[in-house]
């Protein structure tokens, strides 16, 4: 109810009274008697009132921390001791249009009809932080404005404490990131040294006693650098930057060439390991084939770590949408108390004081980390035959562009004769997925026996035993098989000869799809997996390394490719060289270290293209070196690279690297 029109009420009645009174009359008292009444009753209705609105503003204060009403023209018409106590007592007048002084404001949210906003307010007892809720209300003369504020400025000064700390912490760990990077990098200079050095002997005149102790300083020095890598992948995953790609890429190839990465290490224990991509997998896939490649390593190489006899086995298998990589070996297993923690920081298969493995628990958990962040999902088992499994699920979805289809093997029959745990099944599936009628026994007499039945192709393995497979080969020209093929390890091409003890061909282990199906149908000759050196007067190389004992190795080993070399000792230098070489013949492969004093390797790479293109030149091929190919690659391929090779240099990949320009000529 308005209090005007209530007062009023009263007056009226006041006067009608005296005039009653005046007159004296028995209707004056009756009218009297009602007027009384009336009067009685809007007394009644003022007190209920007030006692409502002083219940009311009671609420609004013990609710806020300030509270001002202001009519259209600015004027205060309502405010409690909080608002006037942000005044100042010069300025605590009502009526008056003063306002608090703001020296920062925070953004202003609209929710349904009110206006939010936090506001920092100079007041005589300091600066203070205060939430306001706004809305507007009609009033006698146009929309009146309610302002209700609470102080916040602990949970202000809260949040930005936390802010700061948050910052802090970020930087510190941007700062190890960092430690942690250059400090690896350091430590992989002199060990690149340490394992070229070590290559460079084992391929010079050595005793038997000499090349045990270089083999042992390998060994130790590629074992500190797998450490490293860890340290450095682990350190980048904890600060964040696990970066993933989403490009295509060859799925069996990147299966097959991780697992020939690891073939070598195998061999030297004795072991084999395998790959199989099942038939109804696409055989492109679109994903970061870097980290899928470094979850097989870890993995596998884990299996052929743990593995003393039998081998590794690496299957991919279509799973709906997804892609399921399963890696199993013939270990020993995993300790069934072990494997809830197996995924854990620092935490190992073998734990405790007696285990046989070295390393630092962190290659699991990094795999862990990879995986999640593809998306997928990662778990291990022990295998009911013996030794563990792991597996691997990723969404991986098939890229648009079709890969070429390997050669059919529809119509042959096919024996084969391996005693290998994962090899032997992985070629039987692989030919029956290819067409052919393919069966495996796993020994000498097992195949003499079947060789009484017609067989098209016959594939004996020489872990069978040189005295076994020669007496297969024999069997096989008997039984008239049109062809015979041997399965060698590396180390078994080196002493045995196919064609005298009766084959027609051989495949190298681990064996790749492709070239299983050539040799089975005949279709191509046997090719060597090394590319040939090469001519010095055909390839020229460019190589830029600050370091003496990188460059001498990485010379030495072009050298021996067959190229001809010429060195750069800093950016500065191999910029000058590259542009003297455009006056005659430019070189045919520049390898250019990343990191250098003066001009580093990024902006000398600028500045070739700039002069190429200047000079109306065909871009040449320059390829970055660096210790951390992850961390590099991006910036290097910004600044016009064709790629990156890591250090220390895989001399079978700088060979491939080398074939290209004369195929390209």
């Amino acid at each position: 109810m308005d209090w005007s029109s209530t007062i009023g009420a009263l007056g009226i009645a006041t006067a009608v009274l005296g005039l009653a009174a005046l007159a004296g009359s028995r209707a004056g008292a009756r009218a009297r008697s009602a007027l009384q009444g009336e009067i009685e009753a809007l007394q009644d209705r003022l007190w209920r009132l007030a006692e409502s609105e002083e219940r009311y503003r009671a609420i609004v204060e013990a609710q806020v921390d300030a509270f001002v009403q202001r009519d259209a023209r600015g004027h205060i018409t309502a405010a409690d001791a909080g608002y006037l106590g942000l005044l100042g007592p010069a300025e605590a007048t009502a009526g008056s249009t003063a306002a608090p002084e703001v020296v920062e404001r925070g953004p202003v949210q609209v929710r349904h009809d009110a206006r939010l906003v936090e506001e920092a307010i100079r007041t005589p007892a300091g600066l203070r932080w205060y939430a306001w809720v706004e809305t507007t209300v009609a009033g006698p003369d146009g929309p009146e404005t309610l302002r209700a504020g609470r102080d916040v400025t602990e949970r202000v000064a809260a949040a930005r404490r936390l802010e700061e700390a948050r910052a802090r912490a970020e930087a510190a760990s941007e700062a190890k990131s960092r430690f942690v990077a250059t400090v690896s990098h350091e430590c992989r200079t002199p060990l690149n040294g340490i394992l070229g050095m070590a290559d460079l002997l084992l391929d010079t005149p050595l005793t038997p006693e000499q090349t045990t102790y270089v083999q042992a300083v390998k060994s130790s020095g590629e074992a500190l650098l797998s450490l490293i890598d860890e340290i450095l992948d682990f350190s980048r995953i904890e600060s964040g930057r696990l970066d993933l790609a989403a490009e295509p890429f060859d799925l069996v190839g990147l299966i097959e060439g991780a697992v020939e990465l690891l073939a070598p290490r195998a061999q030297d224990k004795g072991i084999e390991i395998a790959a199989h991509v099942g038939a109804d997998c696409p055989r492109r896939v679109v994903g970061d084939a870097d980290r899928l490649r470094q979850v097989l390593l870890n993995l596998a190489g884990n299996g052929v770590k743990f593995t003393d006899t039998g081998g590794v086995g690496v299957t991919v298998e279509r799973l709906g949408d997804a892609l399921a990589v399963t890696v199993a070996d013939t270990g020993p297993g995993v300790p069934p108390e072990r494997v809830p923690a197996l995924f854990e920081e620092f935490e190992q298969g073998d734990d405790g004081l007696s285990r046989r493995h070295g390393g630092t628990g962190l290659g699991l958990a990094i795999t862990r980390r990879i995986v999640e962040g593809m998306g997928g999902t990662i778990a291990v088992a022990n295998r009911p035959e013996g030794g563990a499994e792991f597996r691997v699920v990723l969404p991986l979805a098939a890229a648009e562009e079709a890969a070429e289809a390997p050669a059919a093997a529809a119509g042959l029959s096919v024996l084969v004769v391996s005693p290998s745990p994962f090899e032997g099944p992985f070629l039987t599936r692989r030919l029956a997925e290819a067409g052919a009628a393919a069966v495996r026994v796993t020994s000498a007499a097992e195949a003499l026996e079947r060789l009484a039945c017609r067989f098209d192709v016959v594939i004996a393995d020489c872990a069978l035993g040189d005295e076994a497979v020669r007496e297969v080969a024999a069997a096989s020209r008997r039984a008239g098989v049109g062809r015979s093929l041997v399965l060698l390890s590396p180390f078994d091409r080196r002493a045995f000869s196919p064609a005298a003890a009766g084959f027609d061909g051989y495949l190298v282990k681990p064996v790749r799809s492709r070239s299983l199906l050539r040799e089975a149908t005949g279709s191509g000759a046997q090719g060597a997996r090394t590319p040939p050196a090469l001519p010095a007067a055909q390839v020229r190389v460019l190589i830029a390394e600050d370091n003496d004992i990188n460059a001498l190795l990485a010379v030495k080993g072009l050298e021996r490719l067959g190229a001809a070399v010429d060195r750069a000792r800093d950016g500065a230098e191999a910029v000058s060289l590259a542009e003297a070489a455009f006056a005659g013949r430019p070189y045919d492969l520049v390898l250019m270290d990343i990191r250098m004093p003066g001009l580093d390797g990024l902006e000398a790479a600028r500045r070739i293209r700039r002069l190429e293109a200047a000079l109306g030149r065909p871009p040449c091929r320059i390829v970055a070196l660096t210790a951390d190919a992850r961390t590099d690659e991006a910036a290097a391929r910004a600044a016009g690279l064709e790629g990156v090779l890591a250090k220390p240099l895989d001399y079978a990949l700088l060979g491939r690297l080398l074939a290209r320009p004369l195929a390209a000529a």
